[in-house]
C-alpha cells in the first residue's frame, strides 16, 4: 500500500491543452473506476445480508423463529467469528494490497464486501425493511454530495485527516465500552458523532483518492489504487448507513 498510497495526482503548471485535457480525462476515468467497485462492493454486501436473513429466520406461527443456520452464525459463538471477519480482512487488504495482482485484489474485495454482508445480516431482525430501504437511500443521497464537494472544492481538506482519525478511533473505543453497558445515550451519542466524522471522511478520502491519481501509472498500479480508494469510500458509506440507520432506523 506504501508504494502507491500518496503518490499524489500530477497538476503541471504548464502543459499543452491537449496533455492538460489528457489529466482530466484519465483523472475522470480513474475515479469512475473508484466509484464502479464501490458501488459493485455496497450491491454485494445487501444482496448477502438479505439472503443470509431470508436463510436464518423462518416464519412460523408462532412468529419468526431462527432456523438452524441462523441459531448459528447469531446466538453461537460464531458469532464472534461473523462479526469481526470484516475487520481483519481490511487489515489484511490495508497490508497485503501492494503486493497482490489487480485480480487478486479484486477478488479480495468482493470477499470482504460478501463477509460484510454476512455480519450486517441481522440489522433485517432489527428494523423495518420499509426503514432499512428508506435510510439506505438518504445515505446515498448524503454520500454523494459530499463525495461531490471532496471532488471538487478546492479547499486542502488534508487538515481535516488528525481530527476525523482521532474522532474514528474514539467512535471505536466508545462502542467497545457500549458493549458491556448497553447505554442508549451512549450508543445515541456514538451514533451523532458517528454521522459528523463518517460524513468529513467521505469528502476527506475523496480528496486523497483524486490526490493518489497520477497520469504516469501503470494499468496494475492504477487498478490497485482504484480498489483501495473504493474500499475507503466504502467504509464511509456503510459506516455512514449504519449510524443513520441507529438514530432514525425504525425497530420492529
Amino acid at each position: 500500500m506504501a508504494e502507491f498510497d500518496r503518490q499524489g495526482y500530477a497538476r503541471p503548471t504548464s502543459v499543452p491543452g491537449a496533455d492538460a485535457h489528457a489529466i482530466d480525462q484519465g483523472l475522470r476515468a480513474y475515479m469512475l473506476r473508484v466509484y464502479n467497485y464501490m458501488a459493485a462492493g455496497v450491491a454485494i454486501t445487501g444482496v448477502v445480508a438479505y439472503v443470509t436473513f431470508m436463510m436464518a429466520v423462518v416464519q412460523t406461527s408462532a412468529g419468526t423463529q431462527l432456523t438452524e443456520f441462523g441459531t448459528m452464525i447469531f446466538n453461537s459463538p460464531l458469532k464472534w467469528v461473523v462479526m469481526l471477519a470484516p475487520l481483519g480482512m481490511v487489515f489484511f487488504l490495508s497490508a497485503r494490497m501492494g503486493k497482490m495482482s489487480v485480480g487478486a485484489a479484486q477478488m479480495a474485495f468482493w470477499a470482504f464486501a460478501a463477509l460484510m454482508g454476512l455480519s450486517l445480516a441481522s440489522i433485517f431482525m432489527v428494523y423495518a425493511g420499509e426503514s432499512i430501504t428508506r435510510v439506505f437511500f438518504i445515505s446515498a443521497a448524503a454520500f454523494g454530495g459530499l463525495s461531490l464537494y471532496g471532488y471538487t472544492t478546492k479547499k486542502d481538506l488534508s487538515g481535516w485527516g488528525s481530527f476525523l482519525i482521532m474522532g474514528l478511533i474514539g467512535i471505536i473505543i466508545a462502542s467497545i465500552v457500549n458493549i458491556f453497558l448497553a447505554s442508549s445515550a451512549m450508543q445515541f451519542a456514538i451514533s451523532v458523532i458517528g454521522v459528523l466524522v463518517f460524513a468529513g471522511l467521505t469528502a476527506y478520502d475523496t480528496q486523497q483518492i483524486k490526490e493518489m491519481y497520477y497520469a504516469g501509472d501503470g494499468e496494475a498500479t492504477m487498478g490497485k489504487k482504484a480498489i483501495m480508494g473504493a474500499l475507503r469510500l466504502y467504509l464511509d458509506f456503510i459506516n455512514l448507513f449504519m449510524m443513520l440507520l441507529s438514530l432514525f432506523g425504525n425497530r420492529e
